[in-house]
């Protein structure tokens, strides 16, 4: 049986999971009432920090599950996140809208992805 591995975790959530060679990230949201650019931007380079901490990195994730609180704001995310992506690199991925834990929050991205 495989190892699961956590990081940075606490009584409710781990920041990173790992097992059998895959990376889960907790949802990542970035800085509260900045605009949706600047928060799909602190997610991206929060969850580039969390995949290099355990030897992955973004030409690697699998899948993105991204959430915004107003499908209004798809475009200026998409724009901010289709500069991210290596090309050629692109993950399954999945958008929606959703209540955000604090209304301050615009965008959370969740991912997965292969060590």
């Amino acid at each position: 049986m495989t190892e699961i591995k956590r990081h940075h975790t606490n009584t409710r959530m781990s920041q990173i999971v790992t097992h059998n060679g895959t990376v889960y990230l907790a949802g990542q949201v970035g800085t509260a009432d900045a605009s949706v650019a600047q928060q799909t931007a602190d997610c991206l380079a929060q969850i580039d920090t969390l995949l290099a901490e355990v030897g992955s990195d973004k030409s690697r994730i699998l899948q993105a599950v991204i959430w915004l609180d107003d499908m209004a704001d798809f475009a200026e995310m998409n724009d901010v996140w289709d500069a991210w992506v290596p090309e050629g690199a692109a993950p399954a991925r999945a958008c929606g809208e959703a209540k955000l834990a604090k209304p301050a929050f615009t965008v959370e991205i969740i991912i997965t992805a292969a060590l």
